[in-house]
């Protein structure tokens, strides 16, 4: 399971690296290489993306996952999520459930096979880069609800409710993208085919507008 909210409040802490009109296009290519990987897992049988977005959805089904509808009320992403795991057991019946956050550009699929090596029988847990969040919470047993946590401080709160910390290397996985910072982790990673296109086109559209002003001229390159 993943959630996007809408594509319109999406990562405004990257606002001192990206304008406007470019996050939302970031956020999409991001999910996409997430998606990708995910779908790409031999492990995971099916991806659910739960959102009100109409871009996304369009997106997501291109990708092969489904789709549920962001339910309305109060909640955010742990009511997204527990939407989601519910779409996806009514759809498949007894099985077990992985939440993922959706700005992961330098997840593999043999990391997330990995993971789910190396994971017990247990409620598990991933945390991200610096130790303080959640980039993927794991729920093995068949009958229990998946009850995520995500949110400032996810990782203590989900361990403390039970979960057990997954330890390996994955760095792709544990890298998702908040501020510029997180960014420019993620690059020198190596991200997916789709952020890795968006950022070179951002780069060359954002060169090109800066040697117009300061020269005045056009070029045949922009």
């Amino acid at each position: 399971m993943i959630a996007v909210k809408n594509l319109e409040l999406a990562k405004s802490r990257l606002a001192d690296r990206l304008p406007p009109q470019d996050r939302p296009r970031l956020v999409l290519a991001m999910l996409t290489d997430t998606v990708r990987a995910a779908v790409s897992t031999a492990q995971i049988a099916s991806v659910t993306v739960v959102t009100p977005d109409p871009v996304v959805t369009e997106l997501v089904r291109s990708l092969g996952a489904y789709v549920h509808p962001e339910p309305q009320g109060a909640g955010g992403l742990n009511a997204a999520l527990s939407a989601g795991a519910a779409s996806a057991r009514h759809r498949h019946g007894a099985v077990d459930l992985l939440a993922l956050q959706a700005d992961l550009p330098a997840l593999r699929a043999q990391e997330l096979s990995d993971m789910l090596t190396a994971a017990g029988p247990a409620r598990s847990v991933v945390t991200d880069h610096d130790g303080s969040g959640t980039v993927a919470l794991l729920v093995r047993d068949r009958t229990a609800t998946l009850d995520p946590l995500f949110g400032p401080d996810s990782a203590r709160r989900h361990i403390a409710a039970g979960a057990v910390e997954l330890l390996g290397d994955w760095p792709g996985l544990r890298q998702d993208v908040d501020t510029a910072e997180d960014l420019d982790r993620a690059t020198a990673l190596g991200v997916g085919e789709a952020t890795r296109t968006l950022l070179h086109e951002i780069g060359v559209s954002r060169a090109c507008r800066e040697a117009k002003q300061v020269h005045r001229t056009s070029s045949s390159l922009c």
